[in-house]
This record gives C-alpha cells, structure tokens and sequence, in this order.
C-alpha cells in the first residue's frame, strides 16, 4: 500500500515513558511508513527522552499525562486526540520495517470484521516474539506460568505461546500482543478502549477479549514485521512490574471466568501470589549472580593487570651479574 495513502487513514499514538533513544528511532520508522499524524503521550518521564521530539524531523503531538496510570491510559489518551478510522497504538521500543503498517491496513480491510490486527513481532537477535494467541485455558496457564519460570521450553508454554510455525501464518486469533497493533478507532471507542485498571500487562489480552464479546474479530499478519527492543522501561522496575502483571493476571481471570470456573478463584489467587514470591526470587537470583560475574570480571582484570605490569617491571629491570 502506498505510504501516500496511509497518511490520510492512520494516526499513530506511541505511550512513552523513560524509553531513552529508542523513542527516536520508533518515530522514524513510523513516519517512514507514512503516518502523518503521531502522537506520543508520555508518562512523566524523567530521562529527557522527550526531547527527542525537538529534533525529529517533521512534527509530532507531545501530550503529557498528568499522571502515569500505565499504558493503556496512555493509550486511552492519546487515541482520543486522533481523527483518523485506524489508529496504530504501540510501545516507544518499536521499528516498524518498511511497508508492516501497510499490510496491517490491507489485512484489515480485507476483514470488516475485524477490528485488530497485529503484526509479527521480532526481537533483536531475529527471533519472533509470540503474538496472535488464543485465550489460555486454566491448565495450560498455570503449567506456564509455574513451569515456565525454570523450563522454558516446556509443553505448556508451547501450547500457551503458540510457538512453531503458528507465528508464520496469517490467521484469525483470540488476541494480540499490545506491544503494538492496529484498531478501527470505532471499535476501540465502542468498548471503552483499554481497561485502565490494569497498570501493565494483560490489557491487550482482556481488550481483544470485550472486542470478540461485541462482536469483533482480530487477525494475526506476519507479513508486517516490527522489531520490538524490549525492556527500556520496566527493566528499572522489575519488582513493580512483577506485581503488576500478576495483579492483572487475577484480574482478567475474575473477568473472564464464568461458571463453575469462579469456583476455583481463591484457588488462581493464592497460586498467583506463590507465583509471585518465585518470580521474584528467580529475578532476585538472577540479578546476584549477574553481579558476582562482573564483580568477578573485574577482579580478573585487576588481576591480569596487575600481572602484566609486573612482568614490564621484570622485563625493565636490568640483568643482575652476580
């Protein structure tokens, strides 16, 4: 789809918070793809990753939150400043490659029925990141969400993030990952857009969720590709954003479940908060040994510093006669 045609159709809001450089290189690939009209709602940040938009390259909407209510607020926010019928909502750690939100247009203009389409997402070593994936049953959610924390690669989480060649094909999908998609803005408007109860995380998934409830579809297209270079924001909160991702968890499940399901609730809680204390104590770990690595590094540096230097002194030293 020409570029030219996307300026008119799509705007773009970008929810921003501490996202550093990155932000930069968000904006040009989504200027590059022919979006006009980008907004960037940021969340109070404090590393000046704003400024970027000082020495962007054509004109970009600065709306500043007045608090930092997460990213669907965010979202929220900046969606109702846009005219466009398609509003392309993502993470300020995205590039988009040329021509991805085109074919994201095109996939909902062959759907009406649509209302979200989400592209592939790669990480930076060219690996997808897993989107398009169905609602999780109890079963594979608690094998995932349990076993996951020490065996990756185990047969729920397969199941769960429809690893394999499910994130190669263009399908229909229970939802998409809101790192970053494309919605009809009436749609969007329809069901109140994001749930702003959730902070972070699981807003996607409970999103596509009301959109199916009212009638919509969502559609997962891999021939638009977007490299997403996680982690500049929540990585200098991990503790926080693991709480709010379980928090959310909870949320959705007490949303979504009916029947003899909502029997098993107080259950889903206390396996969530167990869940919890693990993560934290795996990333607690994590982040120690990463520590003693560079404490060790360095103290083998000193050392082979040290040695060198002794061995000039040895080499200088002139020849002893006896």
């Amino acid at each position: 789809m020409p570029t030219s045609d996307i300026s008119g159709r799509v705007g773009a809001v970008v929810v921003n918070y501490n996202a550093g450089e990155v932000l930069g290189r968000c904006l040009a690939s989504l200027r590059r793809n022919g979006i006009a009209d980008i907004v960037v709602v940021d969340n109070g940040s404090t590393d000046g990753s704003t400024e970027v938009l000082q020495s962007f390259e054509g004109s970009c909407r600065l709306i500043s939150s007045p608090r930092n209510g997460g990213y669907g607020a965010g979202a929220n926010l900046g969606a109702r400043s846009i005219a466009c019928d398609l509003v392309f909502i993502c993470n300020p750690d995205l590039v988009a490659e040329p021509d991805a939100i085109g074919r994201l247009v095109e996939s909902l203009d062959a759907r009406r029925d649509a209302a979200v389409a989400g592209p592939m997402l790669l990480e930076t070593d060219g690996s997808v990141y897993p989107s398009g994936r169905t609602f999780p049953d109890l079963r594979d959610a608690l094998g995932h969400g349990f076993v996951g924390l020490f065996w990756r690669n185990n047969p729920w989480t397969r199941r769960y993030r429809l690893l394999g060649d499910d994130q190669h094909r263009a399908r229909d999908a229970d939802w998409v990952s809101g790192a970053g998609f494309l919605v009809r803005r009436d749609a969007f408007e329809a069901v109140g857009g994001f749930d702003e109860a959730y902070f972070m995380y699981v807003e996607d998934v409970d999103l596509c969720w009301r959109l199916h409830r009212a009638g919509w579809g969502v559609v997962y297209e891999p021939s638009a590709r977007i490299v997403h270079e996680q982690g500049h924001s929540t990585s200098r909160e991990p503790y926080r954003m693991l709480v709010a991702h379980h928090r959310s968890i909870l949320r959705f499940a007490r949303r979504s479940t009916t029947g003899r399901q909502r029997l098993l609730l107080p259950l889903v809680a206390v396996a969530l908060g167990a869940r919890l204390v693990l993560a934290c104590l795996e990333r607690y770990s994590g982040a120690l040994r990463s520590r003693r690595s560079k404490v060790q590094a360095a103290s083998d540096a000193r050392a082979e510093g040290v040695a060198t230097t002794a061995a000039r002194l040895g080499e200088d030293r002139p020849p002893s006669w006896g």
